[in-house]
């Protein structure tokens, strides 16, 4: 395997000008699709990396129940400085999995607890709650998707601002957000180089939902003017992984975004522009990711297979 087990934990550099760029000069659809995508493949490629050197390092350990042949100096060979970076893999690829699994458990309590709350109300898409504090988020799953909205912002927004939200919040039902944030967001988790890219998605995902409130109700002025009192007000969503109206970042941003003209779409930035050169970039470093670690892979099989006794 040779440098080739390393190569995916430090390739997500790569992505990170188009992290940059992409939410300058992206779509954010666009945006969020090919961020996601980068980020979901490289964290799934550093995580195999991980867990091959962690093989080696566990064989290292008196009493573990690994056969005795994947000891043998030419697997630890395998792997350069097999005694430090195997050893050290363990707790990593550990911690990773404890903070992945705790992302999961709280994304999944957050949801259901959400839902229990909403069981006496009536089954419409849309859930106003009597409450004091002001906060609107999507809350997908349960029976259907819901819009969850206290009065308390509904009654700082003019009907104009209040159908701005209700589409917004729509839309992150509709492209399903929800899923984008959670997978950058495990992704991080797994690749703490991946974390630019978390926050990329995160502002991508409300700049998508903000261009798709805006074509629904026609008056891009109004969904900024919305998101201006809500970023004041509201105190955002119960977990990073549901996406919200007012969900905290560069709110001043989107604003400025909704008061000049639409994004192009585009499926594919140019080559020859800066975000065509850092979308290139990333591709390439996931493709190399991805080569990397089926290679360290399939070279692993291939030496733990010659050294287990038939």
């Amino acid at each position: 395997m040779g440098i080739f087990v390393f190569l995916p934990l430090v390739l997500p550099l790569t992505a990170w000008p188009i992290a940059r760029l992409a939410e300058q000069h992206l779509h954010p659809r666009t945006a969020t699709r090919l961020l996601t995508g980068v980020a979901a493949v490289m964290a799934l490629c550093s995580t195999v990396c991980l867990a091959l050197v962690m093989v080696v390092g566990t064989a290292q350990l008196p009493g573990n129940p690994l056969p005795d042949g994947w000891s043998d100096p030419e697997v630890r060979a395998a792997v350069p400085y097999d005694e430090v970076v195997g050893k050290a893999a363990i707790p990593a690829l550990c911690a990773v999995v404890a903070a992945s699994a705790r992302a999961l458990w709280r994304h999944g309590r957050v949801r259901r607890r959400a839902h229990r709350a909403l069981a006496g109300l009536p089954g419409t898409g849309v859930a106003v709650l009597p409450d004091d504090v002001p906060y609107a988020y999507a809350l997908p799953g349960g029976r259907r998707d819901r819009v969850v909205v206290s009065t308390a912002l509904l009654d700082r927004l003019r009907p104009a601002e209040r159908r701005a939200l209700f589409a917004h919040e729509r839309a992150h039902l509709a492209a399903r957000h929800h899923r984008f944030l959670l997978a950058v967001r495990l992704a991080a988790l797994a690749n703490p180089f991946l974390r630019p890219l978390r926050t990329a998605v995160a502002y991508a995902a409300e700049r998508w939902a903000d261009e798709a409130a805006a074509r629904a109700v026609g008056d891009r002025r109004a969904v900024a003017t919305a998101i201006g009192k809500a970023a004041l007000v509201s105190r955002g969503t119960p977990v990073a992984t549901l996406a919200g109206f007012a969900a905290p970042g560069p709110v001043p941003r989107r604003v400025a975004a909704l008061l000049g003209p639409p994004p192009a779409v585009r499926t594919w930035p140019s080559l020859f522009t800066s975000v065509g050169l850092a979308a290139w970039a990333a591709a390439a470093g996931t493709a190399v990711s991805a080569m990397s670690s089926a290679n360290a892979a399939v070279t692993m099989f291939l030496i733990l297979r010659a050294a287990t006794p038939l």
